[in-house]
């Protein structure tokens, strides 16, 4: 349930290069930081999304989804499980294509209203581990 191969792929290779990164600072400890720079360098831009609106990687910060001016192809979330549900809720009502929750965010729930409201979603993994697969 996690998110196939096949919805893994279609997210990291189809769905568009803008991905909204909640959760995301200018924390070098935090695995966030770690995994934007893994997405630019595979050509994707990131937006960091966090309270206090930082920017990271050389992309201006917003404080939540909805703040964001341009449109977001995918949403990856790097908060705790408790808060993941409300902010796939949010990637709905913002027009995301897709939600991909990190590893070790599970919310079986929000997973389910997701994919019914026509969105791809993966859980529990990360795009810096699969997208150097795809090569």
């Amino acid at each position: 349930m996690d998110g196939d191969s096949v919805t893994v792929r279609e997210i990291l290779t189809e769905l568009g290069d803008t991905w909204a990164v909640v959760g995301l600072s200018r924390n070098t400890s935090r695995p966030a930081y770690g995994v934007a720079q893994v997405l630019q360098r595979y050509g994707k831009r990131i937006v960091p999304v966090h309270p206090k609106a930082e920017t990271v990687h050389g992309e201006r910060g917003y404080a939540s989804l909805a703040d964001i001016p341009f449109s977001v192809d995918v949403v990856d979330v790097f908060v705790n499980s408790a808060l993941a549900g409300p902010v796939a809720d949010e990637a709905v009502a913002i027009g995301a294509q897709a939600v991909w929750f990190q590893l070790g965010v599970v919310d079986e729930a929000a997973y389910e209203r997701t994919r019914a409201a026509g969105l791809r979603m993966v859980m529990d993994r990360c795009p810096a581990i699969e997208i150097p697969r795809l090569d």
